[in-house]
């Protein structure tokens, strides 16, 4: 915008439109160029419905309750183990229905050894348990 005096009359004020022009033209060209691009279709692959019927889900098993007591004593669900057969009752409770296997529930009392808890760990891991849970019973 230019303000210029002319002979006395006040400000002039003319708007100089070229540029606006100019960038009109350029926006012109490129919407020319890319229309045509824009008119070829593009392959989109959208899900489809699926018929099938939801699977069925299982009942869990009831959880496996392994107590370990201060004096190292592992107890499975109530009755008295010793470590040694551990892993095999871990095998047998996944033997029954290995895509459905129960959750073992480790209660390691706080004076409990160190050890004992890595030996059920090292036998549930043998034993393909997946579900291991630890947990705090109050007493």
């Amino acid at each position: 915008m230019a303000f210029s005096t002319g002979s006395g009359r006040g400000p002039m004020s003319d708007i100089n439109v070229t540029p606006l022009v100019d960038v009109m033209l350029v926006l012109l060209i490129i919407f020319i160029v890319t229309a045509p691009m824009m008119t070829y279709p593009i392959e989109v692959a959208l899900p489809q419905k699926v018929l099938n019927p939801p699977p069925v889900t299982k009942e869990p098993p009831p959880p496996i309750e392994l107590r370990v007591d201060a004096n190292n004593e592992i107890h499975w669900n109530g009755t008295m183990v010793a470590l040694s057969v551990l892993q095999n009752m871990m095998e047998n409770e996944i033997q029954k229905d290995p895509s459905n296997q129960p959750e073992l529930r480790i209660d390691a009392d706080p004076d409990s050894e160190y050890e004992t808890i890595a030996r059920i760990l090292a036998a549930a891991k043998n034993a393909d348990m997946r579900k291991l849970n630890f947990v705090q019973q109050s007493q």
